[in-house]
């Protein structure tokens, strides 16, 4: 949209804006969305933007107390996605645990970590705005969604759409708690067969909150993701399994998830890691248009203030401000094992990194946020890069001196730690950098003025850091991670899978003991660029097989990749190709699946929390397994249907 046009649609800026209602409000959505999203992300691997939610909850929080306008709810909409997308914390923070370097979340330190690292995402995308937003043709799917619903409940009140938000939302949170309170239910269903040796493995989840998640991803990554999974499980998983020896007698099943966990994720990781520098690499012209665009800007294109970012020296301040913390951190981080100048050398070392690299990730993330939405950004990927050029970088510093000399001992654990430690900032940054271009995209569709959107992302990123802690401990606590259980005596099987912190730790503890298996990284590697070849071929004749998203069913479990994919399935086959508009009546029926189930799984944790026992609610003993796989198949089967139905209708 031109400078012009929007002068013409935009609202008058008479309009409030930024009011203490509307950021109490923000502060108390941020509190549902952030908790939802950390549960979402440490059972699947995967959040959704909670732009569009958060935009209707608004209207109709602030309608039915009088007097509230489009701006403002755009700016209650913006601090609380802002909010519920720094949860994508969740990838590094749990590192700390699993390798035992923490034994919970410190709450202060994992705030200030937080807050700082999602405060330099927001500074850093700051000076692209004119470049990525304003004069870009970048469609910002999400972004154009919530400016939509926006616009629709300034005039109708969306009716339709809150409707069928709060039916996904309770559908979802009933059937959530069937499965893990109740246990009424099963999760999923997996079938095992053996040819020759080699060993075949096909999984389903019943997740609504993934079948929710798969609609919004859409064919192109569901079928991708799916295409990732039968590579991992049908090619090579059976291949691995008659190449490699079976010492402990596994069963077949166990087997093969020990394969994948330990072989397979590898070439995922490979996959992954190709593809986001290859994305990278497309990036480097919209980058450098950024930073011209920043050298160049003096605070204001015009005396309506709908084009003015925060000033130049504001950004200086606060960046400076951000990097202090992030620099005290890793200087306290260190100071327990090691003293003198180089804990202060090696501080300003890391600082230096965050800064420079999360200045080109932020640059990334932003401009992929804009092509294919922020839920389905492959922040993972970037997270992967992260940390091998964080460990690589730490090992180039070692020999000269400029790391504490305790670092190498006992194996380099410190090391390790504190790598993933730097990570968490970057994590952060990368996190809110890929979401807030996203609402300053909706801001100037509704005339919003783009310095207060950017305050209030900045207070997003405060209330955020100031919720994610306490979720964080709290999961742990009622759940554990697989291969990390707070408490003895507590079942394994209903740990949080936490898919990215295990990878993460996985490859900074090989990188730093020169154990990682690099034979299956760059395999995934070399896969990956069949994959980018084939893609270029495929969207020369209008179709698209994102390499990213293989490299994530590789990775991911295969119960969340096949069940994304019949979200995608359903969503294509029964619009008949052609996808609804965001922001519709199936947009907002699967934003619902996914809340509902998000909160209805933090709930359920806090009883697991108060009680000591993940299983207080169950009324099936653990031996009945053929009753709660049949009744879950069934119940999940008919939601697909009736889910279908809505989207046919719609």
């Amino acid at each position: 949209m031109t400078d012009t046009a929007l002068s013409q649609t935009a609202p008058a800026l008479s309009q409030r804006e930024m009011t203490l209602r509307g950021f109490i409000l923000g502060a108390l959505i941020t509190i549902v969305f952030t908790a939802s999203n950390v549960y979402l992300g440490l059972k699947i691997g995967l959040t959704v933007a909670s732009s569009i939610p958060a935009a209707v909850i608004s209207m109709s929080v602030l309608r039915a107390m009088g007097g509230s306008t489009i701006l403002e709810n755009n700016m209650v909409q913006t601090q609380a996605s802002a909010a519920g997308t720094l949860s994508c914390v969740f990838v590094s923070l749990p590192c700390m645990i699993m390798i035992g370097y923490w034994q919970h979340f410190p709450y202060l330190e994992t705030t200030l970590l937080t807050m700082a690292g999602g405060m330099t995402g927001v500074l850093f995308t700051v000076p692209l705005r004119r470049a990525m937003v304003t004069n870009s043709d970048l469609p910002y799917p999400e972004g154009v969604a919530a400016a939509e619903i926006l616009k629709a409940g300034s005039e109708s009140g969306s009716p339709e759409s809150l409707r069928a938000l709060l039916t996904g939302g309770l559908l979802s949170a009933l059937v959530t708690f069937a499965t893990g309170g109740l246990r009424l239910l099963a999760d999923g269903a997996a079938l095992t067969a053996t040819w020759s040796g080699a060993i075949f493995r096909a999984s389903t989840g019943f997740s609504l909150a993934l079948l929710g998640a798969g609609y919004l991803v859409g064919i192109a990554g569901g079928l991708a993701m799916l295409i990732g999974t039968l590579i991992a499980w049908d090619v090579a998983v059976p291949i691995l399994s008659v190449r490699l020896p079976n010492p402990g007698h596994l069963a077949a099943g166990d087997f093969a998830t020990q394969l994948w966990a330990h072989k397979v994720r590898f070439l995922g990781a490979g996959t992954i890691a190709i593809s986001a520098i290859w994305t990278l690499a497309l990036l480097a012209r919209p980058v450098a248009a950024g930073i011209r665009d920043m050298m160049h800007a003096h605070g204001s294109d015009g005396e309506d203030g709908r084009m003015r970012d925060l000033t130049p020296r504001t950004l200086l301040l606060l960046t400076g401000l951000c990097l202090a913390i992030l620099f005290v951190l890793f200087v306290a981080f260190q100071y327990p094992f090691a003293h003198g100048g180089a804990i202060v050398t090696a501080a300003l070392a890391a600082v230096a990194f965050c800064a420079l690299f999360g200045f080109l990730v932020a640059a990334a993330c932003g401009y992929m946020a804009g092509i294919v939405g922020s839920s389905s950004s492959p922040l993972s990927g970037i997270a992967i890069i992260a940390i091998v050029l964080v460990a690589s970088f730490m090992l180039v510093l070692e020999p000269l001196g400029v790391l504490p000399t305790e670092m190498s001992a006992n194996g380099r654990h410190l090391s390790v730690a504190f790598a993933l430690y730097i990570l968490s900032a970057i994590v952060a940054s990368s996190a809110i950098s890929n979401d807030n271009l996203q609402d300053l995209k909706t801001g100037q569709l509704v005339g919003a003025s783009p310095w207060r959107q950017q305050v209030a992302l900045l207070v997003g990123c405060v209330s955020g850091a100031i919720v994610i802690p306490p979720v964080l401990e709290l999961l742990y606590q009622a759940y554990g991670f697989v291969g990390a259980m707070p408490h003895a005596g507590m079942n394994p099987d209903h740990a949080l899978p936490a898919p990215q912190p295990a990878l993460l730790t996985t490859i900074a503890i090989g990188i730093f003991q020169h154990q990682l298996d690099w034979t299956m990284i760059l395999i995934g590697i070399a896969l990956g660029v069949v994959l980018i070849i084939a893609d270029l071929g495929l969207r020369r004749i209008g179709g698209a097989l994102p390499p990213l998203a293989v490299g994530i069913g590789l990775y991911l479990p295969p119960a969340v990749s096949v069940t994304l994919a019949i979200g995608a399935i359903i969503g294509w086959a029964c619009s008949r190709g052609a996808r609804q508009a965001e922001g519709g009546v199936a947009t907002m029926l699967a934003s619902g699946f996914i809340v509902g189930e998000s909160l209805t799984g933090v709930l359920l944790a806090g009883v697991a929390g108060a009680t000591g026992r993940d299983d207080t609610l169950a009324i099936l003993s653990p031996d009945a397994t053929t009753l709660p796989s049949v009744l879950g198949f069934l119940v999940f089967a008919a939601i697909c249907a009736w889910f279908g139905h809505r989207i046919r209708k719609a």
